[in-house]
């Protein structure tokens, strides 16, 4: 275990440097980054949140704090689970069906998107600009409470696919270890993760 990591810091890099899908080294870069800048905004939001709220008494605005961190941690973890799927896997050497790191950054890059259409939808009046785009409009004219709906199926559909592309019986035919396909005769063929 010389070449393992040590929790998520340690992961992000090893899944960008064991991979050999191109399009998840891409993801994990621009992945990690965007965590991380999620990360500073909620953190330095709850700070000047907490100062101005400091003198009120708790209840109310206590449980608002404590659902902003979640909403943080939502909108992170996902961000996040693609990187940290694809290390567990080249780290334990899980057998997985062919293509699943470049789908996994597939999924990770549709869950960014969804966070940008999710904050066009709920962006309040005075901040949305006048726009000729049919489809900025038509996501204008979406109510302010859906801007969370596309967000969670884009995590979903993350998470289903890291489900779907793992081999959880060794009888499964067209399987995948390393690029190495092997179909139910036991014949192996190379296939190509980009």
């Amino acid at each position: 275990m010389a070449d393992s990591y040590r929790g998520v810091f340690g992961a992000i890099p090893y899944a960008i440097r064991h991979t050999e899908s191109w399009t998840m080294r891409v993801y994990g870069v621009v992945g990690a980054l965007t965590a991380g800048l999620i990360a500073t905004v909620v953190t330095l939001a709850l700070v000047v949140w907490m100062a101005e709220t400091a003198d009120v008494q708790g209840g109310t605005f206590l449980f608002s704090r404590s659902l902003y961190v979640i909403a943080g941690f939502a909108a992170v973890a996902p961000l996040l689970a693609p990187l940290l799927f694809v290390a567990r896997r080249h780290r334990r050497d899980d057998p997985v069906r062919p293509g699943y790191d470049r789908k996994m950054a597939y999924g990770g890059f549709l869950f960014l998107l969804s966070l940008y259409v999710g904050m066009v939808i709920s962006a309040p009046a005075e901040l949305r600009d006048p726009t000729e785009s049919v489809v900025v409009t038509a996501l204008y004219a979406l109510p302010r409470p859906t801007g969370v709906v596309p967000p969670i199926a884009a995590a979903l559909v993350v998470f289903a696919t890291h489900y779907r592309l793992r081999v959880t019986d060794d009888s499964t035919a067209d399987t995948a270890v390393d690029g190495t396909a092997v179909d139910s005769s036991g014949d192996e063929t190379a296939v190509d993760d980009d």
